[in-house]
């Protein structure tokens, strides 16, 4: 036997979908140039901004070096224009040349100023486009792919492999419409995936506006941050909403509601009978079934064996079992 108990009760739904990374980068190249090493392998972890790949640098030296030496030329040009315009205003004032042939000289030495400013760009674009080479994972995760191997030539573009992080997933859960208008964003839903034994909880944090069309449900979505390992894209996931909760529900073991011609039914044990009780029965779930009418809190009823028992049937409480007299009589 048991005796009814009020209890918290969750109404919930649940749904099976499919987990998505939401950072999973493609690593590619920004310049073109040989791959010179690789440094880490399919399915090897990496962390944001470890070093992945390294490509050739030899052509940016090498234009490195004409752009210093552009450099140093036009520096050497620009202070023999400086001494040039000097002579020219020393002339201009004793009038031996005219301001005209004063104002060429200092445009030359402007074209000069110019001239140098564009030579040590092209350096820091060049600088730029060396660092390049170095190729640092943008996020933390696993080697899903890797595309490229030491000695290959990629162009700007070129993928050289796939990074999968566990940061940020997306759960998308399909829930049947009858049940949409119940589903809200901030609702609480429980996460679960065959690859890892590690439940999260979190909340749904939008849905799809438009109905899924040939399955008919609603796409339901929450996102999970930091996922514990063994959480991975593509996997399946299995989700809990808990549309509301039932602060005090009158519980009892599925076992206990038997079906008669009368309909749903409890046995209630008082002074060693048990009496059929007609409840109306709501939320099932974890083995329990809730009562809405029929009986009232704390009452006893059978658990083991009332699918035997009919009404005012004489029991006898052994051993914390319940046998009916009809039975004893037949050992």
């Amino acid at each position: 036997m048991t005796q009814i108990k009020n209890q918290a009760v969750e109404n919930t739904e649940e749904a099976v979908g499919t987990l998505e990374g939401l950072t999973n980068p493609t690593v590619s190249a920004e310049i073109a140039a040989r791959v010179i090493k690789i440094h880490v392998n399919t399915g090897e972890a990496v962390k944001q901004g470890q070093l992945i790949a390294t490509l050739d640098a030899s052509d940016f030296g090498m234009q490195r070096n004409e752009a210093q030496a552009e450099v140093a030329r036009i520096e050497a040009q620009l202070a023999n224009q400086a001494k040039t315009v000097a002579r020219s205003q020393a002339l201009v004032t004793k009038k031996f040349i005219s301001q005209n042939a004063v104002d060429n000289d200092i445009a030359q030495q402007n074209v000069l100023k110019e001239q140098l400013t564009g030579a040590k760009a092209r350096i820091s674009t060049i600088n730029h486009s060396s660092s390049k080479t170095k190729l640092y994972a943008p996020a933390s995760g696993n080697v899903e792919k890797k595309l490229v191997d030491d000695g290959e030539y990629v162009r700007v573009g070129d993928p050289i492999m796939l990074i999968v992080s566990r940061q940020r997933l997306r759960a998308h859960l399909p829930f049947p419409e009858h049940i949409g208008a119940q589903l809200i964003p901030g609702l609480k839903v429980r996460l679960s995936t065959p690859t890892s034994d590690k439940t999260v909880e979190v909340v749904i944090h939008d849905l799809k506006p438009m109905i899924v069309e040939g399955s008919r449900t609603v796409d339901v979505i929450a996102d999970i941050l930091n996922a514990p390992i063994g959480w991975q894209p593509g996997a399946s996931v299995t989700g809990v909403v808990v549309l509301d909760t039932e602060p005090a529900a009158n519980m009892v073991q599925e076992q206990s509601v038997v079906l008669r011609p009368a309909g749903e039914v409890v046995y209630v044990v008082r002074d060693g009978k048990a009496f059929q009780a007609i409840v109306k029965t709501g939320l099932r779930q974890n083995g329990l079934v809730e009562i809405l009418s029929g009986v009232n809190a704390n009452d006893t009823i059978v658990v083991d064996g009332a699918g035997f028992l009919t009404d005012a049937a004489l029991v006898k409480v052994s051993d914390g079992k319940i046998h009916s007299q009809a039975n004893k009589a037949k050992e």
